[in-house]
Formats: structure tokens, C-alpha cells, sequence
């Protein structure tokens, strides 16, 4: 069975009748877990065991970047975010960033949780509160080569990598959830910044996802809906073959096209593979809904993210957890 497009959310920590009749149909391909889904690692395990009864091939994600997103804490390591490791500033900081990506997947693996939505490739500009330490520092040879060593480490435990937020969501200062963030720089500007990080990792990232920002030197639209950004420009110009995942179209910053079905519409336009419609059942319903009256078709590509094998729950074991752990304390991370 082909990837249904959308990717929803869950009440709780076990399924509800509602949840599995959304499991159910078949334009839903994946789920993403927040902290409300989650207590421990066994109850994670337990509430995916349950989804894949229903739908065997669905697509199971998290944001589970370290510092101040990390949705699931308990019995897990509190891995630190991005900017720390950055601020380690040293020839081993690409070492604590695969150590830190490589022991995250595992945990999340184990989980049997697909994917991670990272990393972050985001520049610090000092200006945007939203990515602040979530970014990996604000010069972009910096974070490419820590971004790099970031998604080796996730490859290296078998999960896939979804860079965010493309073109880049550091310069804006407005948060995208709860306003339109307008970043107002010429596009030669970003360019020749924010856009770099993207560029150089797009052929290695297996995922994407862009930014609810509007950039009017280059269009009028914000990335996740723009042709111009995501064909034009990730898919004929830097070459990127991987998923493209809308950001939650129920924030703010994808209201600017319209109603629910708007908004569905204008992100398949623009080349989205797999749509985000989180924290609102209502509107989760409403995208459902359009899509089995448009005839949406399933997505081609997500389907490749779940060609990945998951460790085993004895990971712990293994002497690279324990070299990782380590290195990770050594400098002060853990």
C-alpha cells in the first residue's frame, strides 16, 4: 500500500475509537508524536504497537531535537540542543554532533519511532527567539560541517534525516505558529547565508521541510507553498530527491492561503509530498475530508522513508552507546 499524504496527530497516550478510524483512512500515512503521546520509552513502544496494528506502513515521527524540544524526557537521555554542541567550539564539536544524533535515533528507533524531525539547519542570527539554540550557530561553513557529522549519525543508526526550516527561519523574528513571519532580505542576501546549509546537505538529507516564512524578493508566498522555492529551487536547482513534509498547516503562518482545503491545495501545488496537520482534530478532519473528495493521491516518496530497520531494545548494550554517553559527558553535554 502506497504513503497516504497526510500526517496527523494523536489525543493521548493510547488510542481512542476516533484515532484508529483516522488510522483507518487511507489518504492518512503517518503520525507525528508530541509530548502528550508520550510518558516512557515502554509506553512509546506500546502506543506505535498499536498503531501498526491497524496501519502496518504507517509513517511514525517526533521532534525530538534535544534542549527545549525534546518530547519525550522520561527514562530517555536529555540530549542537549544543537547551539550547545556548536558553543563547544573545538575539532571535536562534529564528534558530539554524530555522538548526539547517533544515540537520539536509537533511542527514538527502539521506540519504533521512524524519524526525527532534524536537524535543524536554521542559522542563528541573534534574532529569532523560535530557533535561538535550536540552530547549530550562525555561520554557515559552521553549520554545515555540523550539520554533516549530525546526519552521519543518523544514517550510521538507521534514520532518516529531515532538514528544517528551508530557505531558513533564523532571520525572521516573528514565530510562524502564532504570526506570518516576513523575512525581507534580497534573495542574493540569502543566498549567500541562510540558504548555504541547504544547498551543500541536499543531497544527503532524506527529508525536508520548509519554513512557514514569506520571502517577497523571491515570492509573495511563504516556502511551504511557493513553487518558485520548492522546484525551482530545492528540486531542479540543488537537486533534492528526498520527502518534502509541509510544517503543521494549522499554524498561523499557513492561514495567509486560506481555508483547511486552501491550504492542502496550495502545499501539494507547490510540490509538498506529505502534508502536517497537527493539534487540531477539527482541522485534521477538514483536511481528511477534502482529500477523499479531491481524490488526493498517496505520496511516492514516503513510502522510502520507512525502508529503514530499527535496532533492537538492547541498544544500550552496544559499546558505541557508551563511548557516545561518555563523550557526551566529558564535555559537559549530559
Amino acid at each position: 500500500m502506497k504513503q497516504g499524504t497526510l500526517m496527523l496527530d494523536l489525543a493521548g497516550t493510547w488510542l481512542t475509537p476516533e484515532d484508529r478510524q483516522l488510522l483507518r483512512q487511507p489518504e492518512v500515512g503517518g503520525m507525528i508524536l508530541f509530548a502528550r503521546n508520550t510518558e516512557t520509552p515502554a509506553q512509546v513502544r506500546e502506543l506505535v504497537r498499536s498503531i501498526r496494528t491497524v496501519r502496518p506502513e504507517m509513517l511514525i515521527a517526533i521532534d525530538q531535537e534535544g534542549g527545549r524540544v525534546q518530547r519525550l524526557r522520561r527514562d530517555v537521555l536529555r540530549l542537549p540542543a544543537l547551539g550547545r554542541i556548536a558553543d563547544c567550539a573545538s575539532a571535536d564539536a562534529g564528534v558530539l554532533a554524530e555522538g548526539a544524533a547517533w544515540l537520539m535515533a536509537t533511542e527514538m528507533l527502539a521506540c519504533g519511532i521512524d524519524i526525527s524531525f532534524a536537524p535543524v539547519l536554521d542559522l542563528d542570527h541573534g534574532r529569532s527567539q523560535v530557533i535561538g539554540d535550536r540552530s547549530l550557530g550562525g555561520d554557515p561553513q559552521q553549520v554545515i560541517q555540523l550539520a554533516e557529522a549530525y546526519i552521519r549519525g543518523l544514517h550510521l543508526a538507521g534514520m532518516a534525516a529531515t532538514g528544517k526550516h528551508f530557505p531558513g527561519h533564523g532571520w525572521a523574528e516573528a514565530d510562524s505558529h502564532t504570526d506570518l513571519p516576513v523575512d525581507s532580505r534580497s534573495e542574493a542576501s540569502i543566498r549567500e547565508s541562510d540558504l548555504k546549509p541547504f544547498a551543500a546537505l541536499a543531497t544527503m538529507l532524506d527529508g525536508i521541510m520548509p519554513a512557514h516564512v514569506v520571502y517577497p524578493a523571491v515570492d509573495g508566498l511563504p516556502a511551504g507553498f511557493s513553487h518558485r522555492w520548492l522546484q525551482d529551487i530545492l528540486r531542479a536547482e540543488l537537486g533534492f530527491r528526498g520527502v518534502i513534509f509541509s510544517d503543521d498547516l494549522t499554524m498561523a503562518g499557513a492561514h495567509v492561503v486560506g481555508g483547511m482545503a486552501e491550504r492542502v491545495d496550495a502545499a501539494l501545488a507547490s510540490g509538498c509530498d506529505m502534508l502536517l496537520v497537527c493539534n487540531d482534530r477539527a482541522a485534521a478532519e477538514q483536511a481528511l475530508v477534502h482529500a477523499q473528495r479531491s481524490g488526493m493521491q498517496p505520496s511516492a516518496r514516503g513510502q522510502e522513508l520507512l525502508a529503514r530497520s530499527a535496532p533492537g531494545i538492547e541498544y544500550k548494550a552496544q559499546p558505541r552507546w557508551r563511548q557516545s554517553v561518555a563523550l557526551l559527558q566529558s564535555a559537559g553535554l549530559l
